[in-house]
């Protein structure tokens, strides 16, 4: 779990980080809508910054059910905000990397799923 949390700290940290150099720094080199998609992956990745500080100190998830659902929500918030910052702020092309943000998406939903699932299981027993 310290590892989880030491993650999600770090998670933490980057996206205040990131949240004020895309205010402050790219509001003058980035387009709107690339602006605008820079805010986006700040604000998901905040958003299950603060999910995963419950997720590993709910005391009703066993550490099988905290990892699991930290594992995805780590590889959702990289692939989904990671994909978008490397898009807008080394310019590679959408294009190449297209499968990537979805994938992230994705794995966020499973997340998600999991921890319906778990909180399922919990109120069953």
């Amino acid at each position: 779990m310290n590892k989880n949390l030491t993650i999600t700290a770090v998670l933490g940290i980057t996206t205040i980080i990131l949240g004020a150099f895309g205010a402050h720094a790219l509001s003058k080199s980035l387009t709107i809508e690339g602006l605008n998609s820079f805010e986006t992956a700040v604000l998901y990745q905040m958003f299950h910054v603060i999910v995963l500080l419950f997720v590993n100190t709910y005391k009703d998830f066993t550490i099988q059910q905290q990892n699991r659902i930290s594992y995805l929500f780590f590889l959702g918030i990289l692939f989904f905000s990671g994909s978008i910052y490397v898009i807008q702020l080394l310019g590679v092309s959408a294009k190449v990397i297209w499968f990537i943000t979805p994938l992230g998406g994705f794995f966020l939903m499973l997340g998600w799923l999991f921890m319906a699932v778990s909180f399922a299981k919990r109120n069953q027993q």
